[in-house]
């Protein structure tokens, strides 16, 4: 699509001149001065930072950021490190999924290619876990191949920018033609961030600041008045709301029983507690038998496509309890909340309010 760049060769131009000066200074980022000198980004940090983010905001995941590379500072050091360890750090991130791909992804690349990513989109693509959007950002921001890289904040701006009424996400191929048509040559990592950047900024989901966006002249929306109706998206289907039964079961002692669940699924590989289905009338299950007590509490958790209600119910975790297949006692001391995902977290945290020792 290179001759859809002649018409508007400048606006790339001008939007990297607003973000030498303006750039996030975020913990995976070469600035746009250090790339100038010839500062290089690791790919490593550059594909956490983009699986991580996936589904999440930057604020939420800097401090994960933070403690996964000081921990495992080199996919060889990822690929190395125990699954319950890297699930145990990536709770409270969500999408599950993403922890597993991350450590399946670091083990390919450090197995089998040496420990260095791959430069390519396509090539980036057959990784576990990389999508087209993660490989057109890797290869962009570290590779600084000219890849059209198309988040939800470029789709804002893309929207605006050429006053595109159409909703997503029927509309995300004519976005990302516009967004393809102004992706440059030169500097295209700075260029793919600089655009992302400028939507987290500026052209901000509810009053953007249109009076100091280095696009607002020809921003057609501004132009037309349309800027905070764009961009459309088609209405989504309301929520199911799912119920669900949850066991705390403690010994005299603190020790506190757990259950791994299934690789696939829903916080697949993560710990927590056992429980019934999570369906509009669930089985009750319990992992024995015991005079188990309704705590008198409800966890209320939002999932990507349903409201999830669980009851909670505590009993005493027998004395010498053989665990079944899939389940682990964790002594006292080395039980660690903050290792549970977030609605199994929310489950403890409403026990301790009810419990206090």
């Amino acid at each position: 699509m290179r001759d859809m760049k002649s018409p508007i060769p400048s606006l790339s131009d001008e939007l990297l001149s607003w973000y030498d000066s303006n750039a996030r200074i975020l913990p995976w980022r070469v600035s746009p001065q250090d790339h100038a000198a010839g500062v290089r980004p690791d790919p490593y940090r550059i594909w956490m930072s983009e699986v991580m983010l996936q589904q999440t905001t930057v604020a939420a995941v800097k401090d994960y950021f933070h403690r996964f590379t000081a921990r495992w500072p080199t996919v060889g050091d990822l690929a190395a490190a125990v699954d319950a360890d890297v699930m145990g750090e990536w709770a409270g991130l969500g999408y599950y999924a993403r922890a597993r791909n991350l450590l399946k992804c670091a083990r390919v690349v450090a197995g089998d290619l040496g420990g260095v990513f791959p430069d390519s989109h396509d090539a980036l693509l057959t990784l576990p876990g990389i999508g087209p959007y993660t490989a057109a950002a890797i290869a962009s921001i570290a590779f600084d191949q000219p890849e059209t890289v198309l988040d939800g904040n470029v789709e804002r701006v893309m929207a605006r920018l050429h006053d595109i009424h159409a909703p997503l996400p029927g509309s995300k191929s004519l976005l990302k033609s516009h967004a393809t048509a102004l992706t440059p040559d030169t500097r295209p990592g700075d260029y793919a961030q600089a655009v992302m950047d400028l939507g987290a900024t500026i052209c901000t989901p509810k009053s953007p600041a249109c009076g100091i966006c280095p696009w607002r002249a020809p921003c057609q929306a501004r132009r037309n008045g349309t800027v905070a109706e764009l961009p459309k998206k088609t209405p989504k289907k309301p929520k199911p709301t799912r119920h669900g039964i949850a066991y705390l079961a403690r010994s005299a002692e603190g020790a506190w029983l757990l259950e791994r669940r299934p690789d696939k699924g829903l916080l697949g590989g993560m710990l927590g507690w056992p429980g019934s289905d999570w369906s509009e009338a669930p089985e009750p299950r319990p992992p024995f038998e015991a005079d188990w007590q309704d705590l008198g509490a409800e966890v209320r958790h939002t999932f990507t496509h349903f409201h999830l209600i669980l009851r909670i119910q505590t009993a005493e975790l027998p004395a010498g309890y053989n665990p079944k297949e899939g389940e682990e006692v964790q002594p006292r001391h080395g039980f660690k909340p903050g290792d549970l995902p977030t609605v199994m977290r929310k489950a403890f945290d409403l026990w301790r309010q009810a419990s206090p020792e």
